[in-house]
């Protein structure tokens, strides 16, 4: 009698080979035309059918349906066959084995992208493409893959098995051991860590094109993200659903870790502590993961991102793609120079706060404050004895010393851009959407993903800025104000990056986000409606105090007037705080920044509030209730 998992295998070969789908009829212009029609990604696809064609495709389409279903009546009757006895080259984890090592995610949150991956693994049609999980350390990859396994009933449990990859293993071990899954009836392969084969880019094509198509759905995960990116564009192009998890939105961390302060997500944003598996990972201790201080953070950048860049390009094709970088891989220097274009943008990030920030809000109101401050414990003069031109200027000064300090190693401009292309692939940095008008100073911004790392790099710089000789002569108490002080700037500015990227990736199509920029001053944000020609501006500051000089801009006739014939009817003003929701008369709605996060992407433009224009009087906001 002929082995039942070889019927099995050749049914299962044949069905990859006929035409899925259902045929149409159209009538075009009194002539009746037919297409063939099939589902694929979610999405309703067509093809003509010539009429020589018809029989022959109509046959093959029958034909496939009957097959289907005996393919299912079959593996309804054979069992999953014992893997005990069977030789396997790589680390395979399956059975009893298997329900043990998932069990302790079971009461744990999932990531938002969760989703996708079950949809991947549900889906009974159109198996042409393999899903692939990736992202940097720490961001719940083999968590969710885990949980992807706990959440299956018995009998699909029972189809599955772990494959851990380790750097030893090449491609041929991988494909020995998933031919004899196959044979064994097993259909749910998740191999993680894929990235540590050398030879995965460059023959990653195999898992799609060989075993997909006979029926495996097979899930890949692995920290060299860049690894992925190079086989989603050339091996695996147009074979693979990408599910990404370096970016954890506010909302979706205060959600998992239930934290939800936004000064929390500023200071350790960008890794999932709890509830991640370690699973033997030796560059990343359970003590090394969050940005906690700089020995960390570094760490975590040596780790996560330049190894990641390093193995990707050494491992693709044969390590040939390293272009501008190779001298500096050749000379050991490669991980030195991707953590100095990483800290040279925080550099350029805090001496932005301070130019700009630290140094436009005058210190006399900081020194009335702390005058009049409500705790006697805190309240002090302190600022009235600095000279706070020569602490801006000394500032400045340290800043500049300590960026020529780091020139020792040469990092040419060819380097810094291909550097900065592969942050970008590795989802780490996006540059800031920036519009402009007339007359306005253009500028290159880059908004981080992973706010942790931004805020403890700018604390470190901060900090070592306050060692120098003229600030020690100051008093403690006056060191630490002016290091909280910048800080707070910082904080003020990463909640704006954190807002304008977060409504970036949040809101549909129809919503473009950005930053406008006047000659004097800016938006923080702007969402504008494609469809309906409608827009809202907001404010967004790092305060639970309503000033009223916080929405000025937003009030500014001129700024209001340049905005309009751009981007349409302006529905709504607001300054994103993190105090509670309020309309003022000036007719500014104020709403709270925490809350607009967890939210998105929900959100309305119309605030409220209407709005008239009278060629003799201007811009004039008519204040009317509004309920939130």
């Amino acid at each position: 009698m002929e082995d039942v998992y070889e019927i099995i295998r050749r049914i299962e070969e044949r069905i990859a080979g006929l035409p899925a789908g259902y045929i149409s009829r159209k009538t075009i212009k009194g002539k009746v035309q037919h297409y063939r029609q099939w589902r694929e990604d979610g999405k309703i696809k067509s093809k003509y059918i010539r009429e020589d064609e018809l029989e022959e495709i109509r046959d093959q389409i029958g034909e496939r349906k009957q097959l289907e279903e005996r393919l299912k009546e079959l593996k309804k009757q054979v069992p999953i066959r014992e893997v005990k006895a069977m030789k396997f080259e790589t680390n395979l984890i399956t059975g009893a084995a298997l329900g043990s090592m998932v069990r302790n995610v079971r009461e744990l949150e999932k990531r938002d992208c969760f989703e996708k991956l079950v949809r991947y693994l549900r889906d009974d049609k159109n198996w042409t493409r393999v899903c692939a999980v990736y992202g940097l350390r720490r961001t719940g990859k083999t968590t969710m893959l885990y949980q992807a396994i706990a959440d299956m009933n018995e009998e699909e449990r029972e189809k599955a098995a772990y494959v851990k990859m380790r750097n030893s293993d090449i491609m041929n071990n991988l494909v020995h051991d998933l031919d004899t899954l196959y044979h064994a009836g097993y259909k749910y392969i998740f191999i993680d860590e894929v990235t540590l084969m050398e030879d995965f880019i460059d023959s990653a094509a195999l898992l799609s094109d060989l075993y997909v198509p006979m029926g495996m759905r097979i899930v890949l995960s692995g920290t060299d993200s860049l690894g992925f990116w190079f086989a989603r564009d050339n091996e695996l192009y147009d074979r693979v659903r990408t599910i990404h998890t370096t970016f954890i939105p506010f909302r979706e961390y205060s959600r998992l870790l239930g934290i939800g302060s936004i000064d929390e997500y500023i200071r350790y944003g960008g890794m999932l502590q709890p509830g991640e598996l370690a699973f033997e990972d030796e560059d990343v201790a359970a003590d090394d993961s969050s940005f906690r201080d700089d020995e960390s953070t570094r760490r975590y950048i040596d780790t996560a991102i330049a190894k990641n860049i390093q193995h990707s390009l050494a491992c693709f094709r044969y390590g040939h793609y390293f272009g501008h970088l190779r001298s500096l891989y050749e000379a050991d220097e490669l991980t030195n120079a991707i953590n100095r274009i990483i800290e040279d943008m925080n550099h350029s990030f805090v001496q932005k706060v301070i130019t700009r920030d630290f140094v436009s809000h005058d210190l006399g109101i900081s020194e009335r404050n702390l005058r009049n401050e409500r705790d006697v414990t805190k309240r002090t003069d302190a600022l009235g004895r600095i000279d706070k031109q020569a602490v801006t200027e000394k500032l400045m000064q340290l800043l500049n010393i300590r960026n020529r300090e780091r020139q020792t190693l040469t990092v040419t401009d060819s380097q810094a851009i291909q550097i900065r292309q592969y942050l970008k692939s590795l989802d780490l940095i996006v540059e800031c959407p920036i519009e402009y008008a007339p007359g306005a100073e253009k500028e290159q911004r880059v908004l981080f993903i992973q706010p942790g790392m931004r805020y403890c790099q700018a604390q470190v710089l901060v900090y070592s800025l306050m060692q120098d000789e003229t600030f020690s002569q100051l008093s403690s108490n006056e060191r630490d104000y002016i290091a909280e002080r910048i800080l707070g700037e910082v904080r003020g500015r990463m909640l704006e990056d954190i807002v304008l990227l977060e409504a970036l990736k949040a809101l549909p199509k129809q919503y473009q986000v950005f930053k406008l920029q006047f000659v004097s001053g800016e938006y923080d944000m702007v969402i504008y409606d494609k469809d309906t020609n409608s827009c809202a501006a907001y404010e967004i500051k790092h305060s639970s105090q309503y000033v009223r000089e916080q929405a000025r801009h937003l009030m500014d006739e001129e700024k209001l007037a340049l905005t309009s014939p751009r981007y349409g009817t302006l529905a709504g003003r607001y300054v994103l705080y993190l105090g509670e929701d309020m309309d003022t008369e000036d007719g500014i709605a104020y709403r709270n920044a925490e809350q607009f996060l967890k939210t998105l992407p929900e959100i309305t433009l119309a605030s409220g509030l209407e709005e008239t224009v009278s060629e003799d009087e201007g811009f004039r906001p008519n204040f009317i209730n509004h309920t939130v």
